[in-house]
């Protein structure tokens, strides 16, 4: 009985150390990635880029490495365990591009911004596709059939967080920055379905036969049950907000329901023999699309979540760069298939939203750096890896996407913010700081 309880009461002792580590770990990852932002202004880098590379020092390849508790993230599964902070995060990003939806803006470049965003997709996906599967004709060991087409897939997708953080660090605001977000949103939804189709037809491939539920239904079932959820609950957020008047409280209810959104999106079920899904970033920004376009206070409900998630959308990114395997480095077949996918995604997207630009009549400046603006890439196609590493040979999926969200992140916010610059929707940087503007 006595070492019973000895035991409970050691295990119980061990639970709450391990609060305060992570406790511990996420403030030293705010504070860390704030304070390299502040070196990354002087070379003029966004401060998203900042935040990644704080991530990387503090992660288990380096400052990590040396097991302090409390002093960054020791291992892969402590930075695995914070998924709570990074997918609620990516929740509130996700409802925030929602907003752009507004039926006011959908009316005037709604259509041309969906020709685009499915035309740059699916054309990134075919210059991935061809370049990986030449690879394959001239070098069958190096990469599988599968493998080529499913890194094809995941090529299509674009990082809505890292955009989003660029927009709002530098106030940008035109034609471009507008077009761009709803590209974005738009992106998530076909590089849903083209994963889905891509994954079922390499997963047929290497098991010798087609499963039609697999390529066809199941896509479109989870976009449908992903759009339907997020009308639904903002629809919901709406109604309930009206019984608030107070500022606080209906903030506090939009971020209770965005935290409740992104919970049921993970839910997953089987019906009929069809497996039943939802994507996060589809639920939430449908949500946030239907909240937005419903209720006549939502733009200044959104101006106060903007400021509350912020540190949140902090760690995110910490995390996330903590999250990146330094390892895929020392591989070599990583590498060079790892490159030839950088080329071929980044020639596909520029290309595609250059030719999709030209069809629907876009000035030539956006057509110019509409392109550059959809590089970044990480949560979504590092979701599509894990998924795709199922494969015979989906660990070399996994390592080439792993190793081009390390360079896509690192290197396409500053891509993002030179074109907003260049077409000059972002003002000149000044010294003026929050502090003297409240002293004025």
């Amino acid at each position: 009985m006595i070492s019973t309880l000895k035991k409970e009461r050691f295990l119980e002792r061990n639970e709450v150390l391990n609060v305060e580590t992570y406790l511990i770990s996420l403030a030293v990852a705010l504070v860390g990635g704030l304070m390299l932002s502040r070196v990354t202004k002087l070379v003029k880098l966004p401060a998203v880029t900042a935040y990644l590379v704080a991530g990387l020092i503090l992660g288990p390849f380096c400052i990590g490495a040396l097991k302090i508790p409390g002093l960054g993230f020791n291992t892969a599964e402590q930075v695995d365990g914070l998924k709570i902070v990074t997918q609620t995060a990516l929740g509130f990003i996700a409802f925030t591009i929602g907003n752009e939806f507004r039926l006011s803006q959908l009316k005037a470049t709604g259509a041309k911004a969906i020709t685009i965003g499915i035309l740059q997709a699916v054309i990134a996906t075919i210059f991935v596709d061809i370049t990986l599967i030449v690879l394959h004709l001239l070098f069958p060991s190096l990469i599988s059939i599968p493998c080529a087409i499913t890194l094809g897939a995941i090529a299509s997708a674009t990082a809505p967080a890292a955009t989003l953080m660029v927009v709002r660090q530098y106030k940008a605001d035109g034609p471009l920055t507008r077009l761009l977000m709803l590209v974005v949103a738009i992106d998530d939804a076909v590089g849903l379905v083209l994963f889905s189709v891509s994954f079922g037809i390499a997963t047929a491939l290497s098991a010798g036969h087609v499963s039609v539920v697999a390529v066809v239904v199941e896509p479109i079932v989870e976009v449908v049950l992903s759009l339907g959820l997020g009308a639904v609950m903002g629809w919901l957020l709406n109604w309930v907000e009206q019984f608030f008047h107070s500022r606080s409280k209906r903030m506090s209810i939009s971020v209770a329901f965005v935290m409740l959104t992104v919970g049921l999106s993970m839910i997953e079920f089987d019906v009929g023999g069809i497996h039943c899904g939802f994507s996060l970033l589809l639920v939430c920004m449908m949500t946030g699309t239907i909240f937005c376009n419903i209720c006549s206070t939502s733009e200044e409900l959104m101006g106060r979540i903007d400021g509350w998630t912020t540190p949140l959308n902090v760690l995110f990114f910490v995390i996330s760069g903590a999250e990146l395997d330094l390892n895929v480095l020392a591989q070599p077949v990583t590498l060079l298939v790892g490159v030839l996918y950088i080329i071929a995604r980044s020639a596909g997207k520029y290309c595609g939203a250059a030719f999709s630009c030209r069809l629907t009549g876009q000035p030539k400046l956006i057509t110019d750096h509409l392109g550059i603006t959809l590089l970044p890439q990480a949560g979504v196609a590092l979701g599509m890896a894990i998924t795709a590493a199922t494969l015979p040979d989906g660990a070399l999926a996994r390592n080439v996407v792993l190793f081009s969200v390390l360079v896509y992140e690192l290197v396409g916010p500053a891509l993002t913010k030179r074109s907003l610059l260049a077409v000059g929707e972002i003002k000149p940087e000044g010294r003026t700081s929050a502090r003297q503007e409240n002293k004025a």
